[in-house]
Formats: C-alpha cells, sequence, structure tokens
C-alpha cells in the first residue's frame, strides 16, 4: 500500500483524534441536516441496451407491506442484463461505483441533481439511506441508539419538509434504477458510545431501528397522500456503509446473519480486485493519488477536504477553484490508475453537502462527465457490482488479485487467465 498522510488516514475514522468531523462527521453535516434541532451496461462488459420497455412501477401497482410505507412493485427498473462470466482473455470491465452516504434531501438540491446526471449517462449508484432521516424530529424518542441517550444523534433530525423531499428522491432513485442501502441512524463517532464500540448486538438493534424508520415511515409521521417506497427494503437492503468508517469487525458477523453480501466500510483500501471478509465482500474506500502530494488520498469527499481545509467546511474561498480542480484531479488520477492497468474497481464516496462553495459536488459532477461512455466502464451501484463478483470464477478473482495498483497484466488480458 503507498503511503497515505496521517490526516488522510484520520479522514477515514483512524486515530483517536479524528474519531469526530470526518468522513461525514462533521458538525456542518448536522447543521444542514435540519434547521430544527438504470444500470449502465450488462456485466460482461457489453451495455445493457434500451431501458426496460416496462413502465415504471406505480402506486396502483403496489402489493402494499406492512403499514403501507413500502411495497413490492415487482422487478427493479432499468438493470442491466445477467451477468456472465469473464472470457479467456476478455479484459475485464472497469467498475466505478459512486456511492452517497446519509442521502438525505435537505433544500440544496443536491439529490435530485445527482439523479439527473445519473440518468444523462446511463448511471446507477448506491444510496446509503440514513434511517432517521425518515423520522420526524417530534418522534426522535423512537429512536434507542446503542450507547447512547434515548433519541440522541450526531446528525441532525431533519425538517418535516426535508422528510417529504427525502422520501420523494428516494422513491425516485430506486425507480431509476439506483441502490438503497443504509448509513444506519445516528452517526455516532466519538466518545464511549461510538459506533466502533459497538458488539454484534448492538450492531442488529441499530439495523432493525433503521429499517423499522424506513418501513414505518407512514407510521411514523401520520402522513397517508404520499406514496410507498416501491421496494421490500429488507430484500433490497444488502449492504451498509458504517458512520466514519467505524466499527466494521462488529458489524460483519450481524450482516452475515442478516443475509447481506457486502460491506463499504473498510478504509484505505488499495486499487486492487476485493476478496471477502467475515463471508461477505469487502468493498473499501481507496487510496488514490492526490495531485501535488507524495501521499494518497481516500476516495472520499471529505478526506479530501481534511486534507484541503482541515476539517473546516467553510475554508478559505481564495482556493475554491484550486482546491476543486485538486479533488476532481485525484479522482481522475485513480480511475486512471486502474483503467490504464489492473481494471480493479473504482469506489468513490460523496455526502449531499456544499463543503467549501460546493467544490466536492462540482468535482464529482466533472468526473462522471469525463469518464462515462469510455469503452468497458460500468458505472454501477454495490448490489450490481456484487452480482458481477458473485458471477465469476473464484479463481479468476483470485487471479485478479494479484495485480497490485498501476500493475499491468504480463503479456496482456489475453493470456493472464490461462493459469487460473
Amino acid at each position: 500500500m503507498r503511503d497515505i498522510s496521517r490526516r488522510s488516514l484520520l479522514g477515514a475514522g483512524l486515530g483517536a483524534a479524528a474519531a469526530v468531523g470526518i468522513a461525514g462527521c462533521s458538525s456542518e453535516e448536522s447543521k444542514l441536516a435540519g434547521a430544527t434541532g438504470k444500470g449502465s451496461g450488462d456485466a460482461s462488459g457489453s451495455p445493457s441496451g434500451s431501458p426496460s420497455a416496462k413502465p415504471s412501477p406505480t402506486a396502483k401497482d403496489a402489493r402494499l407491506i406492512g403499514d403501507g410505507s413500502t411495497a413490492d412493485t415487482g422487478k427493479q427498473p432499468h438493470q442491466p442484463a445477467a451477468p456472465v462470466r469473464l472470457e479467456p482473455g476478455q479484459t475485464p470491465p472497469q467498475f466505478v461505483v459512486f456511492s452517497w452516504d446519509g442521502a438525505g434531501e435537505v433544500g440544496n438540491g443536491l439529490f435530485p441533481r445527482f439523479l439527473k446526471l445519473a440518468k444523462e449517462h446511463d448511471a446507477a449508484m448506491t444510496f446509503f439511506l440514513s434511517g432517521i432521516y425518515l423520522l420526524p424530529e417530534s418522534k426522535k424518542t423512537l429512536y434507542r441508539p446503542p450507547g447512547n441517550p434515548v433519541g440522541a444523534s450526531d446528525i441532525g433530525y431533519l425538517t418535516d419538509d426535508h422528510v417529504k423531499d427525502t422520501l420523494k428522491n428516494v422513491r425516485q432513485a430506486w425507480l431509476d434504477g439506483h441502490e438503497i442501502g443504509t448509513h444506519f441512524n445516528g452517526h455516532f463517532c466519538g466518545g464511549s458510545g461510538s459506533v466502533g464500540n459497538w458488539t454484534p448486538a448492538q450492531w442488529r438493534s441499530e439495523i432493525d431501528q433503521a429499517v423499522s424508520f424506513v418501513t414505518e415511515w407512514r407510521t411514523n409521521t401520520g402522513w397517508t397522500d404520499l406514496d410507498p417506497l416501491p421496494f421490500d427494503y429488507r430484500k433490497e437492503l444488502i449492504g451498509a456503509r458504517t458512520p466514519c468508517l467505524l466499527g466494521q469487525e462488529n458489524l460483519l458477523p450481524t450482516a452475515k446473519k442478516l443475509g447481506w453480501r457486502y460491506d463499504a466500510s473498510s478504509p484505505g483500501g488499495t486499487q486492487i480486485w476485493p476478496a471477502k471478509m467475515g463471508g461477505i465482500w469487502n468493498f473499501p474506500l481507496q487510496a488514490m493519488p492526490f495531485p501535488g502530494h507524495s501521499f494518497e488520498v481516500l476516495s472520499m469527499d471529505y478526506n479530501i477536504l481534511a486534507n484541503q481545509s482541515g476539517n473546516s467546511t467553510k475554508g478559505m474561498t481564495s482556493r475554491y477553484a484550486e482546491w476543486r480542480e485538486q479533488a476532481a484531479g485525484s479522482y481522475l488520477a485513480g480511475f486512471d490508475r486502474a483503467y490504464g492497468s489492473n481494471r480493479a474497481p473504482f469506489f468513490i464516496g460523496n455526502h449531499f453537502e456544499q463543503w467549501n462553495g460546493g467544490i466536492y459536488m462540482d468535482a464529482v459532477e466533472e468526473v462522471i462527465e469525463k469518464i462515462a461512455g469510455k469503452k468497458d466502464v460500468r458505472l454501477v451501484s454495490f448490489r450490481q457490482f456484487t452480482d458481477w463478483m458473485d458471477a465469476q470464477d473464484p479463481a479468476v478473482i483470485a487471479k485478479l488479485r494479484t495485480l497490485n495498483p498501476g500493475q499491468k497484466p504480463e503479456g496482456g488480458w489475453i493470456g493472464f487467465f490461462k493459469d487460473a
């Protein structure tokens, strides 16, 4: 693994001094959270073709679940063809997964902005929804966070209007072909109640509550004039990212028991092909080149920010243009390294935030626009990538894992798998 600065590792939630404020743990996020307190190609690497001719599910097509907060509307629209195994000598697709922690719409228009961008570029993404973003603040005592006071949360509860906006955008995201995962609930990263200290049983309590807030929002809000979420969340939910990338070790046994298929909580992975950990796929955020520096930075917006403006989300405005260019350059350098060598999947984590004037959102948009449509590039959700990984010959994945970051297969891809 290449040398990574202490500050970039702190951004991953490593080190006692960094347990709060990094990787989506900022107090600014809490302020912003509430004033009141399509598939892009089949997995073999060929285009998926035109979107499904079947109309998107509607409320009248739904089989309501529970109190009607969610519904089974059938197969999710805009999914790629069933994945197939790589053929001998075939170049692996270059998978890129853009994911979003929290996934609340708080009036800044970022959720619909990236839904629109994804549709324009035939991209699928993963939205790690924080369960309490569907729980009105007036009902916060329903939340009993492990190791913390009843109703406590290190991110703010949303206003009622923002809860409605979040419901609207989560609903649209699934209909557009994106994945809805979980970012759990209260985002506790510091002190004795930190998620880093939770037991497997405490993780189970947190997960059960996150699921209940999504599947019982109608009961908790009393709103009867809104359409249900068009998916069965208990079946939809197959993976997560923990707050501040903490607590994965004790989460995994619970995730495995629940039948989850991947976890995206590990910090500081290198750009190599993934392996399973605890029986499920481990999809870490990755160290990527950081223009102008000898060290690498974690592939998440807040970690770039931490190396640019410290922990301040409102740094020197005179440097915004420079920092935006550096952020985009870092993502593109990570992409180019994988695309031109071992074709390891590239995982990018984001937040719907206007940190440092929104430069990280602009950088992500620039990257999507530059890489979408390139040969073999597949902008997919973690669920779609998991489907592809599960369809491959384990010996082929093991062979791919022998390639280091930036390492090309000796003699090209044609002979690379001959011993796999």
